[in-house]
């Protein structure tokens, strides 16, 4: 299995949380995983090769939180998110 590097950088935290919000409407589940387009800083882009995140969330009463607003829709959902931000992790595996 390769390592796992946690994400700190904030432009790419904003676009994996954003991410993990639509991912979350769409499967109305919190998931472990999930994947965004490869970064590519040159030559050509294959879109079907997408970069793994893990997600972890530190406590099962903040995955529980952020299940029961999927239903509330988008807008309800990315406001738990915000305000669990500091609960929630994403490791990019190499």
């Amino acid at each position: 299995m390769g390592e796992r590097i946690k994400v700190t950088d904030p432009e790419k935290l904003t676009l994996l949380f954003e991410r993990f919000r639509d991912v979350c409407l769409v499967e109305k589940e919190v998931w472990k995983e999930i994947f965004m387009p490869r970064e590519v800083t040159q030559g050509p882009v294959r879109t079907n090769v997408q970069d793994r995140y893990e997600v972890e969330i530190n406590d099962p009463g903040i995955e529980e939180a952020l299940d029961a607003n999927i239903p509330f829709g988008s807008q309800a959902l990315a406001a738990a998110i915000q305000e669990y931000r500091g609960n929630i992790s994403f490791y990019r595996k190499t």
